[in-house]
């Protein structure tokens, strides 16, 4: 689903190949579909997909024989690893995606050379969900509950609910959990009910 909240990251992301340098971070908040984009960007590009975490510097040559997706790259990575596999990547003129919660320039990187080809980057912005996106992202946290809401309710929630992709996500746990709980269906009393708490 595309709407105003990610349209930016979507087009920067789809204009693969054509990034600056053949590098792109995608950032937003937790839950906002990053590693689905990139998800799909892997898949088009033919790229190995790993968690930051995961890289060591003796895996970076091996890596940059094809694109490449880091995910969290802004949480416990090697900054030596990622310098070894940004030059790589380079080397070899494949992509290299890097996903992250806040921009690179703002990344807790210590080693200068790698700050500086971080700063460099332009990040595709993933932004807190617009009406439209939260609508969908709603409907689909309740259906993979397999809850089935009206329309009405999701109506209800929009304006009364913190904007963020978290804070969707625990809403429906709330509902769901209250809806067991009490042994009701989903409904707006009882929504009224845990919003009002």
């Amino acid at each position: 689903m595309v709407s105003t909240s990610n349209a930016q990251a979507v087009a920067l992301v789809d204009a693969w190949p054509d990034w600056p340098g053949g590098r792109l971070a995608l950032v937003g908040p937790e839950g906002s579909g990053k590693s689905h984009l990139a998800g799909i960007w892997a898949a088009e590009a033919d790229a190995t997909r790993l968690r930051a975490a995961d890289l060591t510097a003796r895996d970076a040559p091996a890596l940059a024989h094809r694109p490449v997706v880091l995910e969290d790259a802004d949480r416990g990575v090697d900054e030596e690893a990622l310098f070894h596999l940004w030059n790589a990547c380079a080397g070899q003129e494949h992509g290299l995606l890097l996903t992250g919660r806040r921009p690179p320039s703002d990344w807790p990187v210590r080693l200068p050379d790698l700050k500086s080809r971080l700063a460099s980057l332009t990040p595709a912005v993933i932004d807190d969900p617009d009406d439209t996106l939260l609508s969908v992202l709603l409907l689909k946290l309740f259906a993979d509950r397999q809850l089935q809401v009206k329309p009405a309710l999701i109506g209800f929630l929009l304006p009364r609910m913190e904007r963020s992709f978290a804070a969707a996500r625990a809403l429906v746990d709330r509902l769901d959990a209250a809806s067991l709980e009490r042994g009701v269906a989903l409904n707006q009393a009882l929504a009224r009910d845990l919003l009002d708490r």
